[in-house]
């Protein structure tokens, strides 16, 4: 069960990387992990995301809500550009 809600602004307690709650997962063993998108970027291009367990993240605050974001249907996730 996750117990940490996507679009809040979080930052990973051993790094202090910071960003946006932005998917989630979860192992057969149990462990839950969350991905933190930062919000800033390097060079003009958006900083990777990285994906980190649930116990190592802290909420800072609201973040964003899923309807700022959100496509015209829910699930219409853009295609990943090939190489």
């Amino acid at each position: 069960m996750f117990t940490l809600e996507l679009g809040k602004t979080a930052k990973d307690k051993i790094t202090g990387f910071k960003g946006i709650l932005t998917g989630r997962c979860q192992f057969l063993t149990g462990c839950n992990r969350y991905c933190i998108q930062p919000q800033e970027l390097k060079n003009g291009i958006p900083i990777d995301s990285i994906y980190f367990d649930e116990a190592q993240i802290e909420i800072l605050s609201d973040g964003i809500s899923e309807k700022e974001v959100q496509g015209e249907k829910k699930g219409a996730c853009s295609p990943c550009p090939s190489k």
